[in-house]
């Protein structure tokens, strides 16, 4: 019987592929199962991943016919996986030996729908421990419970996927799948759906998979229109708040969140290449308007003040 499944998507990571993929070996198990998803990479990572595992039988690999992002990589993984519990990895970071048996003990001794778990961020030759915020360790609780204070950080705003373990039931009817139009931001939704959806989480004080923070490749630090997609991803996430039958408890909760994402993008907007920049105040500002307009308001009031002046502005511009 399988147990755990782990979901790997990779484009173009050679330089790191082997390290990836070495984690994974001192991580194996009889009951553990590995879906590489290939997601068209045009280094040659996938002939990394074919020789990996040619003589491996815990181990699938999936193809793309072409590069369809990160969220259908993860998708197709979801789909091919017979685990009882499911966990995701990127394919530039990796695990410490032993990580994952202790992450299923996890999962098991607590008994819940989910576990989160902190990470180690990788800068380099510098390594920092990262705590998942907002929550009791070892505590099975409502996941609705943690969403909130509204001014505080909490578990929606740790949207690393990854730093998790999840019951394979979570995404049986395509109830917790990975929004494929996103090119980013695609982790944030999914957060807040899984504390919408899921009954009972835990958090467990578990340090032993490594995040690779600033490499080239990775889409959070290219600066073109790809990275627009944070704003039709928390369009997405306030149209999904205010559906819900605790809207009133969630929503301002939801729109700091926005606002909060949309000042540091434009804050840092000399990042972006021109034509992403221009585009990027424009649909900010249309944001803006859409959002509920007294919740704003709270919000622009209790922010800081130089994240207040900036969405002030955007949102003369859009006429509110």
């Amino acid at each position: 019987m399988t147990k755990l499944s782990v979901i790997v998507p990779f484009y173009n990571v050679r330089e790191f592929a082997a390290d990836t993929l070495g984690s994974l070996a001192r991580n194996a198990s009889p009951s553990t199962e590995f879906i590489l998803v290939d997601d068209q990479a045009t280094d040659g990572t996938g002939r990394i991943l074919d020789a990996w595992a040619k003589d491996r039988h815990d181990t699938t690999v999936i193809r793309h016919p072409q590069n369809k992002g990160i969220a259908a990589a993860r998708n197709s993984g979801i789909d091919a996986a017979a685990g009882e519990f499911i966990t995701f990895l990127d394919g530039d970071d990796w695990y410490r030996p032993g990580y994952l048996g202790d992450l299923v003990g996890a999962i098991e001794e607590l008994g819940c729908d989910f576990v989160r778990t902190d990470h180690v961020r990788v800068s380099g030759v510098e390594r920092t421990a990262v705590r998942a915020p907002g929550a009791p360790r070892r505590s099975v609780l409502n996941p609705r419970d943690v969403i909130t204070p509204t001014d505080s950080e909490t578990m929606v705003d740790y949207p690393f996927v990854w730093a998790a373990i999840y019951r394979r039931e979570l995404f049986e009817g395509g109830r917790m799948r990975f929004d494929e139009n996103l090119r980013t931001a695609e982790d944030r939704l999914f957060t807040w759906r899984l504390h919408l959806t899921a009954k009972s989480f835990a958090v467990a004080g578990l340090l032993g998979i490594f995040y690779r923070r600033g490499v080239t490749t990775s889409l959070t630090q290219i600066g073109d229109v790809r990275q627009l997609d944070f704003l039709p991803a928390h369009d997405a996430l306030l149209e999904m708040v205010a559906a819900d039958a605790e809207a009133d408890r969630f929503l301002p909760k939801a729109v700091r969140t926005y606002c909060a994402m949309i000042a540091f993008h434009v804050m840092t907007a000399g990042r972006y290449e021109a034509q992403a920049r221009r585009r990027l105040k424009v649909m900010a500002a249309e944001a803006l308007g859409r959002m509920p307009q007294d919740i704003l308001e709270r919000t622009l009031l209790d922010m800081n003040h130089e994240r207040s002046r900036v969405l002030r502005r955007l949102r003369r511009r859009a006429g509110g």
